[in-house]
């Protein structure tokens, strides 16, 4: 049987595209202070996930609703079962946009929206490709399950909560990468630094916040500062408007008196590839750095500015590690809270590393190289292990031919710093849905997926789910 899963596609895309456009309005974003037993996650995510699976009642497949946490879209018969594993939850939207993230806006043939390409849009795609297999009726042996989750960008608490209810799929992918596949993908776990709060120098560090989620670059940071006079407070603000023309950063300073307010724009990133963004954060501790700040203060500050500065890969806090297959551990600094009058001081690092390094050394070579300044360091919940599937699997030669089949490109194996559903499965990949060569906007402000790429993806993943599961 030939199918021309193209024609199949753009008989539907108008469809796929207004489901999208309605699912990118939910405002899918984790609010830990708006939690109910109902809404695990806070009403945004709850709401997204009970839109995809609507769409799922909607279209006549088998929908399960678990607790709010996640659900899944199901059809087929047979002993073994594919999963597809998509995420209706986003990063916060952030600062920067030329548009409301949230009222998806079509321009160049790319739609902008927060989602758009992680993972609404290609979750879409690849509902859509299950879709076209159960309108056809194509003969096939298994089950073909379409889970749905509303945690992936924070603790996978939805994950967690789901597989204690229902079994894990034998096999399967997330569209939540890209093309050609990621069958590998490095382990994640995020280290809390809790530090003192003193302040005993002439200037004190009255605030110092920045960062929205440990998996995101920074892309603003702001502090407080008290100086010893108003004169040096003047000075202070105008040798920072000095220090930001040099840098690749913008800023702002504010001054009252002698409290002096800093403000610092970067560029946020993807927390997989810190060396992407620009932080914020670590610009505006590495200025504040050289002023007389002391004890827990100074040692916030010079951590921040001296040790995670640009130090994406973990060479200055002697942690750097490199892999032959898998590649070098990254470390992002995502997360940035000082509060003199809270007592408290806390840094987020969150690295992706290879195997051949543990969580243990990580450990201890911080230890090393920053315990000096009164760091005590902490495992933040979900340590996620390195993940590999082999070339010669089936799963991931079967995904491998399908896009080589559609594009015309030999398909070749990939591994990722980012952490996807994917890795879920002992044989879980993510595929697609970026083709390479693609702009990553994912985690940044202006988030937007192609158009063409988008109903692109929903062809291959028509005809991979469809090879997997005949």
């Amino acid at each position: 049987m030939t199918i021309d899963w193209q024609k199949e596609v753009e008989a539907r895309k108008d469809d796929l595209l207004q489901d999208l456009i309605d699912l990118l309005k939910v405002k899918s974003e984790r609010e830990d202070d708006k939690v109910t037993a109902d809404a695990p996650f806070g009403p945004g995510p709850r709401d997204a996930l009970l839109h995809m699976l609507a769409y799922g009642e909607r279209d006549g497949f088998t929908v399960k609703n678990v607790d709010n946490y996640a659900g899944h879209i199901e059809f087929g018969e047979g002993d073994e079962t594919l999963g597809i594993f998509g995420h209706m939850d986003v990063v916060p939207a952030g600062d920067g946009w030329d548009t409301d993230p949230y009222l998806p806006v079509i321009k160049d043939n790319k739609i902008f929206a927060r989602g758009s390409s992680d993972d609404k849009g290609p979750s879409m795609a690849a509902y859509y490709g299950m879709k076209i297999i159960k309108e056809l009726g194509l003969p096939i042996s298994k089950k073909i399950r379409f889970v749905v989750g509303s945690d992936e960008e924070s603790g996978w608490g939805d994950m967690d909560y789901y597989f204690e209810k229902e079994e894990k799929p034998d096999f399967g992918f997330s569209p939540d990468a890209e093309f050609p596949i990621i069958n590998g993908e490095k382990g994640n776990v995020s280290l809390a630094l809790h530090l003192e709060t003193g302040n005993t120098g002439s200037y004190t560090l009255t605030s110092f916040a920045s960062g929205l989620r440990a998996n995101m670059v920074p892309g603003g940071a702001k502090a407080t500062v008290s100086a010893p006079d108003t004169e040096k407070a003047a000075a202070l603000a105008k040798e920072f408007a000095a220090y930001t023309e040099n840098q690749p950063i913008t800023g702002t300073a504010s001054v009252e008196d002698t409290t002096v307010t800093l403000d610092v724009v970067g560029k946020g990133a993807h927390g997989a590839s810190p060396q992407s963004g620009i932080n914020a954060a670590t610009f505006l501790a590495g200025f504040l750095d050289g002023y007389d700040f002391a004890g827990g203060a100074k040692n916030f500050l010079h951590v921040t500015g001296a040790y995670l500065h640009e130090d994406f890969y973990g060479e200055k806090l002697t942690v750097a590690y490199e892999d032959a297959k898998m590649g070098k551990l990254t470390m992002n600094a995502g997360l940035f809270d000082f509060d003199a009058a809270q007592e408290k001081a806390f840094i987020n690092l969150n690295f992706r590393y290879p195997q051949g390094t543990t969580l243990g050394k990580i450990e201890a070579a911080l230890n090393t190289a920053i315990g000096e300044y009164g760091v005590t360091i902490s495992v933040e919940p979900h340590h996620m292990t390195p993940h590999y599937v082999p070339q010669e699997d089936p799963l991931v030669a079967t995904l491998l031919s399908v896009y080589e089949d559609h594009t015309g490109e030999k398909g070749f194996e990939q591994i990722i710093g980012g952490g996807t559903y994917g890795r879920l499965l002992k044989r879980g990949v993510a595929y697609g849905a970026m083709f390479p060569g693609y702009t990553d906007t994912m985690h940044q402000a202006n988030e937007f997926m192609d158009l063409d790429d988008l109903f692109r993806a929903a062809v291959i993943y028509a005809d991979a789910i469809y090879r997997l599961a005949k």
